[in-house]
């Protein structure tokens, strides 16, 4: 969400800001709405005045015994309490019609984000391990996972396109992966866990930018409230409307959950295997900070998905996202991908974002500095630390053995009972 009043002080500057991510200008007709809104509020606000002044003035009348005046004063602030309503109703409709307008444009993007249309515009900053030499040829984790446990056609059958089920040691291997990073997550890198809801009211998504634009991307319940598409949201809503004291910055939670996306925008994108599904487990983490503090905390947050990696020795590629494939409620993100040898590429394991104010106005989420009286927003940041199905391909394709059987990475081992093999 941006503020019309840093709008209005440098339209120029707002209207190029948007225009590295493709956006037309639109500073002139949110001033002018904005102008309009003003307008009738002064109307409204004078009004409001004036019909308080006149009531006041009808008994001051009355005791001097000018009747004439009294009925007069009573006729004007009839006539004020015939107005008013509409004056208000005017002014609801374009404070909605303002904030509607402004709640639908990205983030700006820092200063530092490359610009350009798509991810073919995004900056490898580095790279992590070794890819292995296969003396076979290595399959794909969807041919390689049906001896393994990795049930297409039953989840199809259960649920349609886009579920899997799980059996076995596959299944056991996917619950290890997630109960890894959490203790990971939390006993070497500071963050709490939660356990937080999975269903959330509208206002939560609007708070972290999914809604209103991304509606058809996320699931709806029939009682109006929402599937969380990311822990992001329930874990970045906690500070909704509060306002924080500053020794409690930073904030940084966890939270192992199932995921739900509808996976409207990707439409014909792995559609085979486990990488893309409607239901889905990821270790979220979150970060709640000082603004002086964010660019910082947005590094650490990555390096910390980065450490998950490391330790189960799976290759991977660290990249600055482009203005064109970012988010919209992000003004910097790193992308890490992890190498799929199967698929001989490249592929998003985690999303680490800094937000910036973006989603704390949209949440009035707040804190006040030491020493200072004023209140100032926070910053939010949010992060895969990480998808645990993505991972659990990664595992499979880096690990797999000519017989079809996979090494389980030792660090997983005591998760995993003490195994050391998948076997067909």
């Amino acid at each position: 969400m941006h503020d019309i009043r840093l709008i209005r002080d440098d339209p120029q500057a707002f209207d190029a800001a948007l225009a590295r991510r493709g956006v037309e200008p639109v500073a002139e007709n949110l001033i002018a709405l904005d102008a309009k809104r003003r307008a009738v509020t002064t109307r409204m606000q004078e009004a409001q005045s004036r019909r308080n002044e006149a009531s006041k003035a009808i008994g001051q009348a009355m005791a001097q015994g000018d009747r004439d005046r009294a009925e007069t004063l009573k006729a004007e602030v009839a006539e004020l309490k015939q107005t008013l309503p509409a004056l208000e109703d005017e002014d609801r409709a374009l404070a909605a019609e303002l904030n509607d307008a402004l709640a639908r444009l990205p983030n700006l993007p820092a200063e530092d984000v490359p610009e350009g249309a798509d991810e073919s515009a995004n900056v490898e900053l580095s790279q992590w391990g070794e890819r292995r030499e296969f003396a076979f040829e290595p399959k794909e984790h969807a041919d390689l996972g049906p001896a393994l446990g990795m049930d297409f056609e039953t989840g199809a059958s259960i649920a349609g396109a886009r579920f899997t089920f799980l059996r076995g040691q596959m299944a056991r291997l996917h619950r290890a992966l997630g109960q890894f990073m959490l203790d990971r997550q939390t006993a070497e890198n500071g963050y709490t866990e939660c356990a937080p809801p999975l269903m959330v009211r509208e206002e939560s998504l609007f708070g972290t930018g999914q809604l209103p634009k991304f509606a058809e991307d996320n699931f709806q319940t029939t009682d109006g409230r929402w599937l969380i598409p990311t822990a992001e949201v329930s874990l970045t809503n906690a500070v909704r409307e509060r306002i924080l004291d500053d020794d409690a910055l930073p904030i940084r939670m966890t939270a192992l959950t199932p995921c739900f996306r509808s996976e409207a925008g990707a439409a014909g994108k792995d559609t085979r295997g486990f990488i893309r599904q409607h239901q889905f487990e990821k270790v979220e983490l979150v970060g709640i900070v000082r603004p002086e503090d964010s660019d910082a905390e947005h590094e650490r947050m990555t390096r910390c998905a980065e450490d998950v990696l490391e330790a189960l020795g799976l290759p991977y590629r660290k990249m600055l996202l482009c203005t064109g494939d970012m988010g919209a409620t992000a003004r910097k993100t790193y992308d890490l991908e992890v190498w799929l040898p199967g698929q001989g590429a490249w592929r998003e394991i985690s999303s680490c974002s800094n937000c910036g104010d973006f989603q704390a106005r949209r949440m009035n989420a707040r804190y006040r500095p030491e020493g200072s009286k004023k209140t100032e927003f926070v910053h939010t940041l949010n992060g895969s630390g990480l998808a645990v199905g993505r991972t659990l391909v990664a595992v499979l394709e880096n690990y797999q053995q000519e017989d079809g059987s996979v090494e389980v990475p030792e660090v997983l081992r005591p998760w995993m009972g003490g195994a050391k093999r998948l076997e067909p």
